[in-house]
C-alpha cells in the first residue's frame, strides 16, 4: 500500500471556528476524516498531520522524502515565506500536491505568492476541503 501524508500547517487545526466565511465550517477532524476515508477507498495508506512549528513540519517532509512517499501539503502561511519548508519539499522523491482551502489568488496579495507551487507536481486551490480529496484521487491514479 502506497504511503501518502497530508501535512497541514499552522492554524488548520482551527477549521470551523477560523473565519469560516472564508475556511468553511468543516472542523479538522472533518479534515481528517475525509482524508482517512479517501484513502482507505483508493488504497493509500494515509497518515494526517498538522502542526504550528515549522521545524515539526520540515521533519515530516524529511520522513516523507526518506520514504519515497507522496505528499499533500497545506502549509498555510509558511507557503507564502518559509524557504525551510520550500527545501524541505524539494528534497521529495515522490509527488507533492499542494493544496489550498481558500482561493488564495482573491485574497491579500502576499498570498498570491507560493514558494513550493514551482516544485510541486500539481496545486488545488479554492474548492475547499474537496481540495484534500481530489489531491489524494490524483495521488492514487498515479
Amino acid at each position: 500500500m502506497t504511503r501518502a501524508y497530508v501535512l497541514n500547517g499552522p492554524n488548520l487545526n482551527r477549521l470551523g471556528s477560523r473565519e469560516p466565511g472564508i475556511y468553511g465550517t468543516g472542523s479538522y477532524a472533518d479534515l481528517v476524516a475525509l482524508c482517512e476515508r479517501t484513502g482507505t477507498e483508493a488504497g493509500l495508506d494515509v497518515q494526517v498531520r498538522q502542526t504550528n512549528h515549522e521545524g515539526e513540519l520540515v521533519e515530516w517532509l524529511h520522513t516523507a522524502a526518506d520514504e519515497g512517499a507522496s505528499v499533500v501539503l497545506n502549509a498555510g502561511a509558511w507557503t507564502h515565506y518559509s524557504v525551510a519548508v520550500r527545501d524541505a519539499c524539494a528534497l521529495l522523491t515522490g509527488p507533492l500536491v499542494e493544496v489550498h482551502i481558500s482561493n488564495v489568488h482573491r485574497r491579500e496579495p502576499f498570498r498570491h505568492t507560493s514558494l513550493i507551487s514551482e516544485i510541486a507536481a500539481g496545486v488545488i486551490v479554492g474548492l475547499g476541503l474537496d481540495g484534500y480529496r481530489l489531491a489524494l484521487l490524483h495521488l492514487a491514479a498515479r
